[in-house]
């Protein structure tokens, strides 16, 4: 019984060997990329919000300067376990967001919509289950 269980929740034949490498991450690690995702996740909502609800393109720079440290430090502590994460769904949905961003910024796409984009495909990259999110793609 307890191996119809394991097999049951790897998925598909196969599945995990499309998963990049999977490096050790010390559990503490864990307990701290939750507490840098809260932080992120606040300077995230502050950052959507000063592009929906206010005039301009200016966030406060106190939460700009949040959300960029903890989203590198987040990338850091996910790199610690996936080391392949460039070529991963997760990485690539990530240098993907950071372009619409720098797009966005710099003029080259409209800002409000650019952001909202960049938060919808944050909401499906991480929300994806484990096997898909941390697929190698190239």
């Amino acid at each position: 019984l307890d191996g119809a269980m394991t097999e049951k929740r790897q998925g598909p034949e196969g599945e995990k060997d499309r998963m990049g490498r999977i490096g050790h991450r010390p559990y503490w690690v864990l307990g701290l990329s939750i507490l840098i995702r809260a932080v992120h996740l606040v300077g995230a909502a502050v950052f959507l919000s000063s592009f929906l609800l206010l005039d301009g393109m200016r966030p406060p720079s106190f939460y700009l300067g949040l959300v960029f440290i903890s989203g590198a430090a987040l990338f850091f502590t996910e790199w610690l376990r996936h080391r392949q994460i460039c070529r991963e769904l997760s990485g690539v949905s990530t240098l993907v967001k950071l372009v619409l961003l720098g797009a966005a910024y710099h003029g080259f796409l409209p800002a409000e919509e650019s952001v909202l984009l960049v938060f919808v495909l944050a909401a499906l990259a991480s929300h994806a289950p484990k096997l898909v999110r941390h697929r190698l793609l190239f």
